[in-house]
């Protein structure tokens, strides 16, 4: 009776893991996004309620596993965008779409604030039929809400590369490093950053109280 009682116990609870691992992926969605430096993505959407995770990586390109160097000197293709891996009973993958459009200058094709070239344009990248409809239904709200085109464009998603590991949670690091106003804390660094580059400035300018992060 007794292994009876303890085979029936583990059946019962690898039956529960199953049905609980699968409902917590199936309550799992993801989001390709480009907007620009990397960086202040992240730091955006990690505050997010109901965002799970965000990586800083590149994608959009032709060369595997592309470096941050190759990335911004330009001819990989790739944009810098981030991964956001979010929870679908908390967010929906619509209204992380309309926080992105609301943290960008989607009227700018060049680049984004003071980062010029291809490597800072904004674009949403999907992997389906759904995803293309949401996305597409999102850029032209957008363009509605704002009276003028957005030119960010939907795209089809291929290989998202993680950043290197310098780049993850570069907005909350301690680590110090080397600037042109001599040695600071990431986080110290990415803050001078932003406000110089002008991106909360020109959030609110373009989206007025509309804007999602801009400070």
């Amino acid at each position: 009776m007794h292994r009876l009682f303890t085979l029936a116990a583990v059946i019962v609870t690898v039956f529960l893991s199953a049905v609980l691992g699968a409902a917590s992926h199936a309550a799992t969605g993801k989001a390709v996004v480009a907007g620009g430096c990397f960086w202040c993505v992240e730091a955006d959407f990690e505050k997010v309620p109901g965002v799970i995770s965000v990586v800083s990586g590149f994608t959009g390109g032709t060369v595997e596993n592309p470096t941050y160097k190759q990335v911004v000197a330009g001819g990989t293709g790739h944009y810098e965008a981030v991964e956001i891996t979010f929870d679908t009973a908390k967010i929906s993958y619509d209204e992380v779409l309309r926080l992105f459009l609301r943290s960008v200058d989607p009227l700018d094709d060049g680049g984004q604030f003071c980062d010029r070239g291809d490597s800072y344009r904004t674009a949403i990248f999907v992997s389906n039929s759904a995803e293309k409809a949401s996305a597409e239904a999102a850029v032209a709200e957008a363009s509605r809400a704002l009276g003028a085109a957005v030119v960010t464009p939907v795209l089809a998603a291929g290989p998202f590369y993680e950043a290197e590991d310098y780049h993850q949670d570069y907005y909350k690091s301690r680590d110090i490093v080397l600037t042109r106003a001599g040695p600071k804390q990431k986080r110290n660094a990415y803050a001078f950053y932003r406000e110089s580059c002008g991106r909360d400035a020109r959030v609110k300018a373009v989206w007025g109280d509309q804007a999602a992060f801009a400070k």
